[in-house]
């Protein structure tokens, strides 16, 4: 089947396991206009020089991009240069340079319970001190919610990767909103004026805010692949352990040959957790898999900490969460790696406001009014916080988490980081449960039934003083684990990504990952009768695995998206 690459928010359709010859080219690259040009990204066998460039210059290509400490650039060239590519012999793989966006959707005002539901309550301040989280996203707006105790900004290093500025402000508001997630102390909501302290997970923690979309929420992979190289430049120099990418787009290829997954991969190899949100694509049935195969680029690469969101149910207790009915659900296309890595609260997040940001200009019913958090008479001045829903707030949860954990224990490296959010996280979720949402433009109402599997919760919902007081250890990678069908059988078998089946002497050693009904065990699954949630069976409904869903040759993206403003990551119909 052919793909067409559209810009912004053109749609795109994907195949799985469809056979045919290898090529170097992206399959989003074919039936392009004879006459045209567009940025693509090459990646080579060793870092490009000058004789790589003149190659592309003799097809009538211009540089226009090389990363640094990476094997590619980005090059502006005639799109019938594009199969010349293909024999030359340095040259492994060509991207366009693929738009990507912002995944948070606003919705209408409730109340956040966001601290309370992962356990931050029970300690007080979950410090992040001296730890640098790098937030690739759309800026940061100074705040006070965003500076030390004596008024110093924790926000340490500021770059745009933005064509044509170098402000790093944020003129979206995701970015800002995505830091105080992550790292806010909650000073515009202290005193005793105040019953609800609006604060981020790792108080403490310093921001790196290394900009990368618009005012619009939008961006390209080279951008981003810029800024994840960036980081890791400035690892040493800011004690970067962690970069949050709340941001995604479709999948178009193996994560092995994705340009944006490898950047991630290298990030992670140099020492830093890449926590990543799996999309909010979860509505999805444009083919008939019911939001499955919807986890969005990076979210599919095995190596990223991969997120999807809860709804905290506007109460201080977890035991009644619920999962989002538009969070993505795995396994990942192509490669059919097992995401999300585990779920955090994203529903209705409150966070800092970018006042003159797009989202809050677009939206101001999604301004926190001061009646939900102060007492009377209320302030009169315009509040300090926003809510905004999505994997994008799930992330910056886990972000924060991941940065308390590391200031508590500096040794830890991405892999334990991984390990011990995943084996902490509650298991505990309903069989199933349904939503009913109103669309904004056309008033129809729409059910989402949510099953509580592998594929939507992963290994469980994200508790931070469980995940601080474990001590396992990984020996191996913590690379996801890959999903096999057997088709002649019709088990199901969970795969080490890496290598061989995973049994007692896999990463997780002799704990299981899913708690008393290990998923690890045997490692295989028979479809509706090996129940690892307890009564929940694994897949759930059985959609994912029809013969023309993730597991088939045709395409597992219809031609449109469930609605346009999805794709930019904008969305109006919230859920209670």
């Amino acid at each position: 089947m052919k793909c067409l690459f559209s810009a912004f928010i053109g749609m795109v359709c994907f195949v799985s396991g469809a056979s045919g010859q290898q090529t170097k080219l992206s399959r989003d690259l074919a039936n392009l206009p004879a006459n045209s040009s567009l940025e693509v990204i090459v990646q080579y066998k060793h870092a490009p020089a000058a004789g790589d460039h003149r190659r592309m210059e003799t097809r009538g290509g211009r540089l226009l991009h090389q990363f640094d400490g990476s094997n590619a650039a980005v090059y502006l060239i005639p799109s019938r240069s594009l199969s010349s590519l293909e024999t030359d012999d340095e040259i492994v793989y060509v991207t366009p340079n693929r738009p990507i966006h912002a995944m948070a959707p606003p919705v209408v005002i409730g109340y956040d319970y966001m601290p309370e539901t992962i356990g931050m309550s029970d300690l007080g301040i979950v410090s992040g001190w001296n730890v640098g989280v790098a937030l690739i996203d759309s800026g940061i707006t100074p705040n006070s919610d965003l500076a030390d105790w004596f008024g110093v900004s924790r926000v340490v290093y500021n770059e745009s990767f933005v064509p044509g500025t170098s402000d790093a402000t944020d003129y979206y508001g995701h970015g800002t909103h995505v830091a105080g997630t992550i790292a806010g102390n909650a000073a515009n909501s202290s005193g005793i004026r105040f019953f609800h302290h609006i604060s981020g997970v790792a108080q403490l923690a310093n921001l790196i805010n290394l900009r990368v979309l618009d005012q619009n929420g939008m961006g390209t992979d080279a951008q981003v692949i810029s800024a994840i190289n960036r980081a890791i430049a400035l690892k040493n120099t800011y004690n970067i352990r962690v970069i949050n990418l709340s941001l995604g787009r479709p999948v178009f290829e193996s994560y092995a040959k994705d340009p944006i997954c490898q950047a991630v991969e290298a990030a992670w190899k140099a020492g830093i957790v890449v926590v990543v949100a799996a999309g909010n694509e979860g509505r999805n049935n444009s083919a008939g898999t019911n939001g499955y195969g919807t986890i969005m680029s990076p979210g599919n690469d095995p190596l990223a900490i991969t997120v999807g969101a809860m709804k905290t149910e506007e109460t201080a207790t977890p035991t009644d969460d619920l999962i989002a009915s538009y969070s993505s659900k795995g396994p990942t296309l192509f490669d059919h790696i097992v995401k999300p890595d585990l779920v955090a609260p994203g529903n209705r997040i409150y966070s800092v406001i970018d006042p003159k940001g797009t989202l809050a200009v677009t939206y101001p019913a999604n301004v926190v009014g001061y009646s939900n958090y102060e007492y009377a008479p209320y302030n009169t001045t315009p509040s300090n916080y926003f809510i905004l829903s999505g994997t994008s707030m799930a992330a910056g949860v886990v972000s924060g988490a991941s940065a308390a954990l590391i200031a508590w224990n500096p040794g830890l490296t991405p892999d334990t980081v991984k390990a011990r959010l995943m084996i902490s996280a509650s298991k505990a979720f309903p069989s199933s449960s349904s939503v009913a949402v109103t669309d904004p433009v056309t008033g129809i109402v729409t059910t989402y039934v949510s099953q509580y599997d592998l594929f939507t919760v992963g290994a469980g919902y994200l508790n931070v003083p469980a995940a601080l007081q474990n001590n396992d250890v990984p020996q191996l990678s913590t690379a996801s684990p890959t999903a096999v069908r057997d088709l002649a059988s019709g088990n199901i078998y969970v795969v080490d990504t890496l290598s061989a089946v995973w049994g007692s002497s896999a990463v997780w050693g002799s704990s299981a990952v899913w708690g008393s009904s290990a998923v690890w065990g045997s490692s295989v699954f028979v479809n509706g009768n090996s129940a690892v949630w307890g009564s929940s069976a694994v897949w759930g409904s059985s959609a994912v695995w029809g013969s023309s869903a993730v597991w088939g040759s045709s395409a597992v993206w219809g031609s449109s998206l469930t609605n346009s403003a999805e794709t930019v990551g904008v969305t109006i119909n919230g859920e209670k």
